[in-house]
């Protein structure tokens, strides 16, 4: 473990940054952050809340002489996504975070780093325990499960915070200030399934798919990555039609925020069509790997012998499993026709896993779009397909978008600020993520809100890795818009 980070420019930034790696805060496993942030402030001699949905306020009076500005809320989530490579033996709910300097970025060793949204939460960290900075009244939200259901935003009631603008500090590109976030929705399958058993003279195969990027099912949704869960079961429609290939189970993605990475199953087939089998496979290997060259060049598929299985999921519910699966949407739907390059609606087939206990294979997708209706269309969609595949079908979960409010006081402010500081005007940008920007102005609707970040490239995957140089002006720019902050 090292902690050369902790002494990286802004020292009081990256020294935050550094004991956050050290408490272990994947979603729903927040207890332990929470009381870390919670004793922060009390040790400031801060007043603190920790309300009933697990965030974590803290209030700063403003410093001599700016106490009749407006008050800012800086707002970062606790949680961290867990992912890790196969390879790495990591416990998320246990073990620190291994943090590398890797020349002018930050990264992990074999998992995700946590800059999303720890460095966040690092900044906010360091204003409160600032005794030379400028700024008005202050109020740290830290919010709770963010990753995973905006759990804390969603749970936040009125009246729990004063100020007026919420400065959300989990955008991912320096340079740039977010006013728009995408609302999304959780679609959830299940299939239950027959266990049979295995016919006679068949062989057992693992078949494997690893090695791709995976990353941020919003932001990295429209780089054209691989979607494990898509090539499984690619490669088992045409096992089935030409070997007869049986499933018997299948793990395939982890979270719905995330692009799977990777999927495993157990398969049978004939004796008669092993042979076949791993040619098939072989080819379409090949196949796939071409397509995929550019943006997956590690894609690994393995096929390999394995003990026999106690049964198979019944080959009708294989088929409409298989057939759903492959219809299924995923990726990019529409681009937005006002914000050029931005993606307007997508979804991501994050999960496939079978419960032999339960004799059920349950799918989860997250939906997203910037447009309220595109997004229940998609989700009509859904439920269309997976229904015509005799499955049962729910959408849950859904929050709202966040839209843009390009007259927003604090939006000219901190372009102001930006020109001043750096020479150059900000981009103006709306993002294909959810921010929880949506659902806290629901519950505070006179807030201006505003969202801005250091430059931090594949989060929600082992690839995360945050740049150096992007947080130390991401730190001088809030030191400065915090001085720059309006009168009441």
């Amino acid at each position: 473990m090292s902690n050369e980070i902790s002494k990286l420019t802004p020292n009081e930034v990256w020294e935050n940054f550094h004991q956050l790696t050290r408490i272990p805060r994947p979603s729903h496993h927040e207890d332990q952050i929470r009381q870390f942030v919670a004793d922060f402030g009390r040790n400031l001699g801060l007043e603190t809340v920790q309300d009933e949905a697990g965030n974590v306020i803290i209030r700063k009076p403003a410093t001599p002489g700016m106490e009749k500005r407006k008050g800012v809320i800086l707002q970062g989530h606790l949680d961290m996504v867990p992912q890790k490579n196969s390879d790495k033996d990591h416990d998320f709910t246990k073990d620190p975070i291994e943090t590398i300097i890797d020349g002018e970025w930050v990264r992990a060793n074999g998992t995700t780093l946590g800059a999303d949204n720890g460095i966040g939460v690092a900044a906010a960290m360091a204003v409160l325990a600032s005794k030379d900075l400028a700024h008005g009244p202050i109020e740290a939200l830290f919010t709770a499960t963010e990753e995973t259901g905006m759990d804390g935003a969603e749970g936040l009631k009125s009246g729990m915070l004063n100020g007026s603008i919420l400065i959300n500090m989990d955008s991912e590109d320096e340079g740039e200030l977010y006013v728009g976030c995408a609302g999304g929705e959780d679609a959830s399958v299940r299939f239950n399934y027959t266990e049979v058993a295995v016919p006679a003279d068949s062989i057992a195969f693992k078949l494997n798919v690893t090695g791709l990027k995976g990353g941020h099912s919003g932001l990295d949704i429209n780089l054209g990555r691989g979607n494990a869960n898509k090539i499984f079961f690619r490669l088992l429609k045409e096992a089935l039609k030409v070997c007869g290939a049986r499933l018997s189970s299948i793990n395939g993605g982890n979270l719905r925020n995330a692009i799977p990475r990777e999927a495993f199953g157990v398969i049978t087939v004939p004796y008669a069509t092993a042979d076949k089998l791993v040619g098939l496979i072989a080819g379409l290997t090949n196949i796939i790997k071409r397509e995929l060259i550019v943006t997956e060049p590690t894609l690994k598929i393995e096929l390999a012998k394995t003990e026999m299985p106690a049964g198979l999921i019944d080959e009708e519910t294989q088929i409409k499993l298989t057939h759903a699966i492959v219809a299924c949407p995923n990726g990019a739907i529409r681009m937005s026709d006002s914000m050029p390059g931005l993606v307007e609606t997508s979804t991501n087939l994050a999960i496939v896993k079978s419960d032999s206990t339960t004799k059920t294979v349950n799918v989860a997708c997250l939906m997203r779009s910037s447009v309220d209706s595109a997004k229940a269309e998609l989700g009509s969609r859904m439920e269309s397909v997976f229904t015509l595949a005799g499955a049962e079908v729910k959408l849950t979960g859904g929050y709202p978008g966040w839209k843009p409010d390009m007259d927003s006081p604090i939006l000219k402010t901190m372009q102001q600020v930006y020109q001043a500081k750096f020479g150059r005007i900000p981009e103006i940008k709306a993002i294909h993520a959810g921010l929880e920007c949506g659902i806290l102005g629901g519950t505070y609707p006179s807030w201006d809100m505003i969202s801005f970040g250091p430059t931090i490239r594949f989060p929600h995957s082992p690839d995360e890795k945050v740049n150096i140089e992007s947080v130390a002006k991401f730190w001088d720019f809030l030191v400065e818009t915090l001085k720059n902050i309006p009168a009441k």
